[in-house]
């Protein structure tokens, strides 16, 4: 493989690759919080019976809580307790107390704390981790959610003139966050099974220094259910994006808010009622992730609570090598501080052994994904009943996810004009489909009542050196988390909408 070797003197004598000239100017000038660093050392302090009158931290005896109280699903049924929360509504009492023997308590719990969480639940998730992914020589910081986490993990690597690569769709939330400071996007070419290899090859190799800045030296990517497409990459390609981060020197941000909901796997015994057995069996239906392939450190990971609990919890974690973990935590405890008590409360109590504990939560997992497997199921019926028959759309089966990427036949439509051009990107039109596209989803907005999102939200543009295409963007976004009545509704107005749409 034709690329920039790394050079032998960022190998230490322990054979860790030190990755630390990815680090930006900011993250290199930013100084430690000395408050923090002092309670560091208070922690560590061998005195038993230490006391201390150096932070400004209200005494727990005036917090105007005694306990908290989680009423939350049951997990007595160990097939599906996602079903019978909805049909039975079956609950158990989680508690989390001040004075009373818990996980976290309370008193704990409300106090100033240091950039990578609350101990008790950096530790529950640090034991998830390892047991789910196994990664080597990694360690956990929580976040507020992964859109937090990226934010820190952009401002850690990029600055003025930087490029960094990801999707030739993308989430634009996230792909939004570094522009303000001068980062520029690459969209890499995809197909249905995500990004390709060759193409982010193809894209280093081509790079002009001279005329562009210094080569990409971040990768973001989301690997299962990628937003906006669905896709997931196989283990085959993600060995191959390892491979060529590994010769290029690329950090990798694998950003994974859907890698529980990977749908149509092999069911094994999972129903087993020996702990152990079923984590086993249920870890055997998960797909090997770039952190647990990651011997270099190359790779962050985030983690996210969102999609299978509640995105208003706002709690995340980021997996790295501990030279970044560092420097996140000075970000972190210069800025937003940890994620709130709340939810890290109820985060370490549900992990515990008071709570749903590992197995427990991997049940839930579980279930989980059949739910929405099931709701995808359903979408696709309505779709080949509602939509396929007017011929003028398709759609995708995602392996994974909460999207359907439908694909619009704009090229029926009796005002589509396709210009005849040579190179380019598939997102610099070619075509006017983005003006129809525009127009489409007002129409149906307007005149049916439903809203699907445009393939343009999400275009990374990009320059003809990179990458070459027509400039068809086709798409709407579909999701599937709703219920069976709204995913009915929603299909039947599509098809009627782009009946008259292309009818016109």
């Amino acid at each position: 493989m034709e690329g920039q070797q790394i050079d032998d003197n960022v190998t230490s004598n322990n054979g860790v690759i030190d990755l630390s000239h990815h680090l930006s100017d900011e993250a290199r000038n930013r100084l430690a919080n000395p408050l923090k660093d002092i309670m560091r050392v208070t922690s560590e302090c061998p005195v038993t019976d230490i006391i201390t009158m150096a932070n400004g931290d209200p005494h727990h005896s005036l917090y105007p809580f005694q306990q908290i109280m989680y009423e939350v699903p049951s997990i007595q049924d160990p097939s599906e307790p996602v079903t019978s929360w909805n049909n039975s509504g079956r609950t158990q009492i989680i508690h989390s107390y001040r004075d009373q023997e818990c996980a976290l308590p309370i008193r704990n719990a409300f106090q100033y704390s240091r950039a990578a969480g609350l101990v008790q639940c950096k530790d529950a998730l640090a034991d998830f981790t390892d047991l789910i992914f196994a990664p080597p020589n990694h360690h956990v910081m929580l976040t507020l959610g992964n859109s937090d986490g990226l934010t820190k993990i952009f401002r850690l690597f990029g600055q003025k003139g930087d490029h960094f690569l990801t999707d030739e769709f993308s989430f634009p939330a996230m792909t939004n966050c570094p522009l303000p400071y001068g980062v520029k996007w690459v969209g890499v070419k995809m197909d249905s099974g995500g990004i390709i290899p060759e193409e982010l090859e193809k894209v280093l190799i081509r790079w002009d220094e001279a005329k562009l800045g210094r080569r990409p030296r971040l990768l973001y990517i989301v690997p299962v259910g990628q937003n906006p497409t669905g896709s997931t990459l196989s283990v085959d390609r993600r060995k191959k994006i390892y491979a060529i981060a590994q010769t290029w020197d690329l950090i990798i941000a694998e950003d994974d808010p859907y890698y529980f909901l990977r749908y149509d796997v092999l069911q094994t015994n999972c129903a087993s009622a020996d702990p152990d057995e079923f984590i086993e069996n249920f870890k055997s239906t998960l797909i090997p992730t770039f952190l647990s392939m990651d011997v270099d450190g190359r790779v962050l990971r985030l983690d996210t609570f969102s999609k299978v609990l509640a995105p208003g919890m706002r709690l995340g974690w980021i997996t790295s090598n501990k030279l970044f973990h560092l420097k996140l935590g000075e970000y972190t405890d210069s800025s937003t501080q940890p994620p709130h008590a709340f939810g890290q409360m109820f985060v370490t109590e549900m992990l515990s052994e008071h709570g749903w504990k590992i197995e427990g939560f991997c049940r839930w997992l579980r279930s989980l994904r059949l739910e929405y497997q099931n709701r995808l199921d359903f979408l696709l019926d309505v779709f080949q009943r509602e939509v396929e028959p007017t011929g003028y759309a398709s759609v995708n089966r995602p392996e994974a996810g909460m999207f359907v990427w439908i694909e619009v036949f704009f090229e029926k439509h009796p005002r589509f004009v396709r210009e005849r051009c040579s190179g380019g990107s598939p997102v610099v039109a070619r075509t006017n489909t983005k003006c129809l596209l525009k127009e489409l989803f007002e129409r149906l907005m307007n005149t049916q009542g439903v809203v699907f999102m445009p393939a343009s939200t999400f275009a990374i543009p990009e320059n003809a050196l990179w990458v070459e295409s027509d400039g068809h963007v086709p798409f709407l976004r579909a999701t599937f988390a709703g219920t069976e009545d709204i995913i009915e509704k929603g299909m039947i107005r599509l098809g009627k909408g782009l009946r008259e749409f292309f009818q016109e």
